[in-house]
């Protein structure tokens, strides 16, 4: 499998990597310029060369991985008798710049409810590199004339996140869909439907997070109920209500965006070591 076949099995199984370059040589090396190799937590497809530099390149990749880096870093090796390094010396005698570069998971995220707050939190995070999944048991909610095609018109014309519109009239059943490690945002027109999201979203293994707008009263009557339904204090404890940052005050649709929309951001980048094999 070359480097591009294995990037491509990577990303479709969520599963971060760095990608290793020989940006530059100077002398003799054992590649050219421009060879590459994948490197994920567990595996290395391709070859740099072999030897100390390809060693080396491969520990300070995973070092990024274990990080939850984001940034791409250059690395300078001398190919010497004299540069002894942890895995030997390689006396090719030139110097080789490696740039490592991370492929990091991309976040997921569902919004169960494209209503007023949907929609305007939906336009917010459609501006990153994200896998938005917009979920609504009503059709006018999704319609075309109401969002447009992401990509091409509308709403989400210019967005950057890869998005996936669904309707769905028993939405809680989208849950079994959602990559592991999803972000889970709930603020359908129905109380019912809130419910039945949070309830199977707490019998969903591997979410992010659960986050549920409304008020504490509401929070309250949820608890009560979800409890008969069986869930535990330690499963409730995994909701999060209110959702968003509570210095951002307001109540109109675009403000409560704004403020779900930067805690989920942070939680995403709090998450990001974890995400990439760091306990």
């Amino acid at each position: 499998m070359d480097w591009v076949d294995a990037l491509q099995a990577l990303r479709s199984t969520r599963t971060p990597a760095v990608i290793v370059t020989l940006a530059l040589v100077r002398g003799h090396a054992p590649r050219n310029g421009g060879a590459k190799m994948v490197v994920s937590p567990d595996a290395v497809f391709g070859t740099v060369g072999g030897g100390n530099l390809e060693a080396t390149a491969i520990e300070r990749a995973r070092g990024m991985l274990r990080a939850g880096t984001a940034e791409p870093e250059l690395l300078v090796l001398t190919l010497s008798d004299k540069a002894v390094t942890e895995y030997g010396v390689q006396c090719c005698g030139g110097e080789v710049t490696i740039m490592l570069e991370p492929v990091r998971v991309t976040p997921s995220i569902a919004i169960f409810g494209m209503g007023h707050v949907g929609l305007e939190l939906a336009r917010i995070l459609a501006r990153h590199e994200v896998e938005l999944h917009l979920v609504d048991s009503r059709p006018e909610m999704l319609a075309e004339e109401r969002i447009g095609t992401p990509g091409a018109s509308g709403v989400f014309a210019d967005s950057v996140a890869r998005i996936h519109a669904t309707l769905a009239p028993v939405p809680e059943a989208v849950l079994a869909g959602l990559p592991a490690g999803s972000h889970v945002l709930v603020m359908t027109h129905d109380h019912v439907e809130d419910l039945a999201v949070v309830d199977m979203s707490l019998r969903t293994p591997d979410l992010a997070s659960i986050g549920l707008i409304g008020s504490a009263s509401k929070w309250s009557r949820f608890r009560k109920k979800l409890t008969e339904l069986g869930q535990t204090e330690s499963d409730l404890a995994r909701v999060v209500t209110p959702i968003g940052i509570p210095e951002v005050a307001g109540k109109q649709p675009a403000v409560i965006a704004v403020s779900v929309a930067a805690r989920l951001l942070q939680l995403i980048e709090e998450a990001a070591p974890e995400e990439n094999g760091v306990a």
